[in-house]
């Protein structure tokens, strides 16, 4: 058990969201307040590529290759599951409460959002899409909007937003070997 570790993912299957604008990464239109963000990469081509990468990121492959520990209540692509990631030790680090907002699992784009819940360090909304190109590559695409939740996040400034950055380059890097 972690020193900052709050709550198990069940216990905050009732928990409400920490912003209002819950859904707003599906139509890519970020609400005004918050920073936002949006990354695309190409991670692969072709269709085994493709097929990687879709089971990857509702098994979670994001999170985990990008160093996260997952306790989730199911698979990404099943709205309503909240997950837990961990950050930092295994002794020592932080929650991270989420709960999956939408999902899209059939057609060229596919892919997932969670929202934050109470304990989260921000308060905002993470997507992680994927689409297949006409030419076969298989594009990863971030959209985020967040801002700080907790003293701790509003003093650390840039530092947080850093901490973020780090984090999108690590999904996008863990995409890359999920779907090679």
């Amino acid at each position: 058990m972690g020193l900052f570790r709050t709550t198990t993912p069940d216990e905050l299957a009732g928990a409400p969201f920490t912003y209002p604008e819950v859904g707003a990464t599906r139509s890519g239109r970020l609400p005004d307040g918050y920073s936002h963000t949006e990354r695309r990469a190409v991670v692969g081509s072709g269709q085994r590529a493709w097929d990687g990468a879709v089971a990857g990121l509702f098994a979670w492959a994001a999170q985990r290759g990008a160093g996260l520990r997952v306790r989730a209540t199911g698979p990404a692509d099943a709205p309503g599951t909240v997950v837990v990631l961990r950050a930092g030790l295994p002794w020592l680090g932080y929650d991270i409460p989420c709960r999956v907002v939408w999902t899209r699992v059939d057609g060229p784009v596919q892919g997932f959002a969670y929202g934050t819940l109470p304990g989260h360090p921000v308060s905002g909304e993470e997507c992680f899409l994927l689409g297949m190109t006409p030419n076969g590559d298989v594009e990863f695409t971030l959209r985020a909007f967040s801002r700080p939740a907790t003293a701790l996040a509003r003093l650390g400034g840039p530092v947080s937003r850093g901490v973020q950055s780090l984090a999108l380059d690590r999904y996008i890097a863990a995409m890359r070997r999920t779907a090679g």
